[in-house]
């Protein structure tokens, strides 16, 4: 009974977290499926006393074009996923097992560029992004985003736990540092991309700062966009219907990352932080 006690009390304090941090995604499913004038209601009930599920979900699906605008999500965040770790790979490999001068000094810039936020370079990004043509298009959610720091970084830490004898026998076999990279290295970084993939599309599926700055037209909105767009479709203060439009741009996250939990935590757990 002695040794339950500290299980129990961990559990509780557990329960508890999961709680508070759940508690807000159900007060949305739960406002998502009632009636205007249940929302405003002094009670807090979860369970509506009138059903207006169909009306508030016809409602996300028609006065935007939701279809499309999850489709932009899927796009936006595929190709900066693919373009981040095509870029980074290569990269992290040569901080990491590649001798050459300045090295350490290259890690040091991209330790610093980790300390650089989208919202400081954002002025000269837009002012190259109208100069370029590339505004209300796909590829300005893109371009900015395909190379990563983050990506460069955590590839190289676990990179850097990969035995040299197997690069040294990759070597030995002729094959070259491109095919070392792309043979060897990626197979055995397959995890910490996996972990990689799963931050790089949580973050941009949910960037609400430069899709806001860089797009203006409904169809080519991301979903948190597409979601401002739809409070001032028409909305006003139904809220129920705004609810419903935030669970349907919710759900394929969510999703995605129970799905992809046990990668994620494969890659975190793998990942080595040697110096």
């Amino acid at each position: 009974m002695t040794r339950a006690i500290p299980r129990i009390l961990r559990l509780l304090v557990l329960g508890a977290g999961a709680v508070v941090v759940l508690f807000p995604f159900a007060f949305m499913i739960s406002t998502s499926l009632k009636p205007t004038s249940e929302v405003f209601s002094a009670g807090l009930a979860l369970v509506p006393q009138t059903w207006a599920a169909g009306a508030n979900y016809a409602k996300a699906f028609t006065r935007i074009p939701m279809g499309r605008i999850l489709l932009n999500g899927v796009m936006v965040c595929g190709a900066i996923v693919l373009f981040q770790i095509v870029f980074a790979l290569p990269a992290a490999y040569a901080l990491a097992k590649l001798r050459f001068r300045g090295r350490e000094m290259l890690f040091a810039l991209v330790l610093l560029g980790l300390l650089v936020p989208i919202h400081a370079i954002s002025i000269p990004l837009y002012a190259a992004a109208r100069t370029l043509g590339l505004l209300n298009t796909l590829a300005v959610l893109i371009v900015p985003f395909t190379l990563s720091v983050f990506a460069i970084f955590l590839f190289r830490q676990f990179i850097k736990a990969i035995p040299d004898d197997l690069i040294h026998a990759a070597r030995s076999d002729g094959l070259s540092e491109t095919a070392i990279v792309w043979r060897i290295v990626l197979p055995n970084a397959w995890p910490a991309a996996s972990a990689f993939a799963i931050f790089s599309v949580v973050a941009h599926w949910n960037d609400l700062y430069w899709p806001l700055i860089a797009i203006s037209k409904t169809h080519l909105a991301t979903p948190p966009l597409g979601l401002l767009f739809f409070r001032a479709a028409e909305v006003g203060d139904d809220y129920g219907a705004l609810m419903a439009a935030t669970v349907v741009i919710t759900a394929p996250l969510v999703l995605f990352f129970l799905l992809a939990q046990r990668l994620f935590i494969e890659g975190m757990t793998m990942t080595g932080l040697k110096g």
